[in-house]
């Protein structure tokens, strides 16, 4: 397999190593194929398909559509990122204070799928100040 400048790119994102970022590069594609942010997140699991009318819940919708093995991967991502880089660790226990651990760890492996677009669009490096703030 012949590797693209997207592997090296996506090696600077915290918590992402050679497994993740070449499962991240062949899952996703074309990074162009992708409109928006959050087209690109729901493609990758990352937010929920709940459907809320006044305040109630009235279904929840699409939990099985998207990339399972992106799912994983962020998730992963998410992991290693909490366990190495000090501003992601601070910015899950931020969450986890208020919420439980599953949906927190979600909430940063948005964050990272968010920050995986940009980088793969933009082609720019990943910094951490934008993403955690």
């Amino acid at each position: 397999m012949k590797l693209s400048k997207d592997f090296q790119q996506l090696l600077t994102i915290d918590g992402i190593g050679n497994i993740l970022a070449l499962t991240i590069m062949l899952e996703t594609g074309d990074i162009h194929r992708f409109n928006k942010v959050g087209n690109y997140a729901s493609y990758c699991r990352c937010v929920s398909g709940d459907r809320y009318s006044n305040g109630k819940k009235k279904g929840k919708t699409n939990s099985k559509n998207g990339n399972k093995y992106l799912a994983w991967a962020f998730v992963e991502a998410a992991n290693f990122a909490i366990r190495y880089n000090k501003t992601v660790k601070s910015y899950y226990q931020r969450k986890l204070a208020k919420t439980n651990q599953t949906i927190a760890i979600k909430t940063v492996a948005h964050k990272l799928a968010r920050a995986c677009f940009y980088v793969l669009r933009d082609k720019v490096a990943f910094e951490v100040e934008k993403a955690f703030c």
